[in-house]
């Protein structure tokens, strides 16, 4: 540490320039005939050797069909074998995957297609309907489906010839194009290069200590950064067996756990919560496991101490954001701290900052900036924003408050931005604001997260009506709640339903104008309608 920049305390990695697909591919012909990708549902399997197959031929194939080096294809599935397949594919045929949450709406994803300009889309049967109804207005030229059998066609029908990596400048060339709302505001579509995408996984790997070989439940989406990278990416490189499941469900997963000896399992905290407290944990037999790695939010280390124990298990965690693709912090294999995200990994430089800008040293508590070969090359169309977060020495600006002890570790505090972590989800206020704003009987509007045990946080509505709430009946009020809510369910995906509305005055606002949202998170107590 110098001038109180905190480094690794790991040794430095080599960054090889290559593309993603072939770094992941690296270890594969000694693999050739372990299973790769295992599909939980129905339990059919590709090995490493089938894996590349499939990928390079649907390369191949979607290259006869006409797609171009920069073209977009949006991704819209749940986890699933093929999604890997369709995910690298692309990357080989030099395009973008820009990769859309499965339970979107029409409306949000006829956003990102457009925003994005996606020209090509490929999406599981389940989410057809929704697809080709948001697909009216956007340039998507070419729509395929996931499985055969359907109206539409299937991506075994985009098989052609095997090819080879497409020449792109794998610094400069976004690969994936993954949406986050940064630290406030609506979604921006995050440009991560293919060097990004390698650097993160060369950095990652040797920091979590994988065994010779190991299997992950993969029931983080694939579509969010965490589940793209820190488990696809990451254990497909090391040539480990991952096992899908399309949605979460705890007696599920536990099965799974027993039946494949599942020895990694990547999570968000409402999950260790779960491990912590279900009664089904003492059903199944999960001395399998290695380790429990917890990511996305904050995990407490009195609720990982008592997961760890009771599972027999080491629980860890790391701290990333989409924009570092994704991780900066990380236990080193199971050498971790109560309650702490871990240290900076290879290659990676952190600061912790005051107000005015200042390094601060250990153990006092600033926002996080990071810096390193992981971190983004920008926002789509979105200068502005990019220079926000992101300066000219390469300094990432997190949003998070945090600070750094004496031996490196990182600890989150709060959280300066204003996103809502919904079990693991990002929930932008100002994307409900916007939408609720758009009643009739709403006046003004502001949303937070208040704390759950169950999700993490939840949104909370603070509204003021037009002639204010006292004019109202208990019976009118409860009628009005419920049609913010139901404003919120039919236009929004379901993570981003509001729990909670409560009725105020005046929303607290700054000189500047800017929502006080620590005032009103200091107002936990419901309307009686709510309560």
């Amino acid at each position: 540490m110098s001038d109180h920049i905190y480094r690794s305390p790991l040794a430095a990695v080599d960054i090889p320039d290559v593309s993603i697909t072939d770094h992941i591919m690296r270890s594969w012909n000694s693999r050739a005939t372990q299973p790769a990708i295992i599909d939980g549902t129905d339990g059919s399997t590709l090995t490493f050797s089938q894996l590349r197959t499939r990928i390079r031929s649907l390369a191949g194939g979607l290259q006869e069909r006409g797609f171009k080096t920069g073209d977009v294809l949006a991704l819209v599935a749940p986890n699933c074998p093929d999604y890997a397949c369709v995910f690298h594919a692309t990357a080989l045929c030099g395009g973008t995957v820009t990769t859309v949450n499965p339970v979107y709406g029409i409306a949000e994803l006829r956003q990102q297609l457009i925003d994005s300009k996606a020209i090509w889309l490929v999406v599981d049967q389940a989410c057809m309907a929704v697809s080709k109804q948001a697909q009216r207005g956007t340039g998507v030229k070419h729509l395929f489906c996931m499985q055969s059998g359907s109206d539409s066609n299937d991506i075994d029908s985009l098989l052609g010839p095997e090819i080879d990596q497409v020449p792109v400048n794998y610094a400069n060339h976004p690969v994936v194009l993954p949406y986050s709302s940064g630290t406030t505001g609506l979604p921006k579509g995050v440009m991560l290069s293919h060097r990004n995408l390698v650097a993160n996984i060369a950095q990652m790997n040797p920091t979590f200590e994988y065994d010779e070989h190991e299997v992950a439940l993969a029931v983080l989406p694939f579509f969010h950064i965490f589940g793209m990278q820190v488990l696809m990416g990451s254990m497909l490189c090391e040539g480990h067996t991952i096992v899908t499941m399309a949605r979460f469900d705890m007696e599920r997963a536990l099965a799974l756990i027993e039946k494949h000896a599942v020895t990694q399992f990547f999570v968000v905290p409402p999950i260790v919560l779960g491990l912590a407290k279900s009664p089904l944990v003492d059903k199944y037999k999960l001395d399998s496991l290695r380790k429990v790695f917890c990511g996305a939010a904050p995990l407490g280390g009195e609720l990982a101490d008592e997961a760890g124990n009771r599972i027999s298990c080491k629980v860890v965690q790391g701290y990333g954001m989409t924009e570092l693709s994704p991780v900066s912090h990380a236990v080193p294999g199971f050498k971790s701290k109560p309650g702490s995200s871990g240290v900076t990994i290879p290659n990676t430089q952190a600061r912790i900052i005051d107000q005015n800008g200042n390094n601060l040293p250990p153990n006092q508590e600033g926002e996080l900036l990071v810096k390193g070969p992981q971190v983004m090359l920008g926002y789509l169309g979105n200068p502005k924003a990019t220079e926000e977060i992101l300066d000219s020495d390469g300094w990432l600006r997190t949003g998070d408050l945090a600070l750094i002890d004496e031996d490196g570790y990182l600890t989150l505090v709060d959280r300066v931005k204003e996103l809502i972590k919904y079990k693991g989800f990002q929930v932008a206020p100002a994307e409900l604001e916007a939408l609720i704003i758009t009643s009739p009987d709403v006046l003004d509007v502001a949303v937070t997260g208040i704390a759950d045990d169950e999700a993490g946080e939840v949104p909370k509505a603070y509204v003021v009506l037009h002639g204010g709430s006292a004019t109202f009946s208990e019976q009118q009020l409860e009628a009005k709640a419920a049609n913010i809510k139901a404003l919120v369910s039919d236009n929004l995906a379901k993570y981003k339903a509001v729990h909670h509305v409560q009725w105020i005055d005046a929303i607290p606002k700054s000189a500047s104008g800017k929502i006080l949202r620590r005032e009103l998170r200091q107002m936990n107590t419901l309307h009686p309608s709510e309560a």
